[in-house]
């Protein structure tokens, strides 16, 4: 592989990359705001869900910075 083509290619997942991320913290957003919802109709299971499933899109987005940096 040439190295402007490895270079598209590094620049492309970095790109992918930060769009993930992004978007995995608008979906915690939306998963938090959605527990809250949740909690207030007397629904705590489905509020503990949403929450743990808010953490772990957090730890996803962790995830995926670490490979963008490891990018640079």
């Amino acid at each position: 592989m040439e190295e402007s083509e490895k270079e598209i290619g590094v620049l492309r997942l970095q790109k992918k990359l930060k769009h993930w991320v992004v978007h995995n913290s608008e979906h915690a957003a939306s998963f938090r705001k959605a527990a809250r919802e949740a909690d207030a109709l007397g629904l705590a299971a489905v509020s503990i869900r949403l929450n743990e499933a808010a953490k772990r899109m957090d730890e996803l987005s962790e995830i995926l910075a670490a490979a963008e940096d490891a990018l640079r």
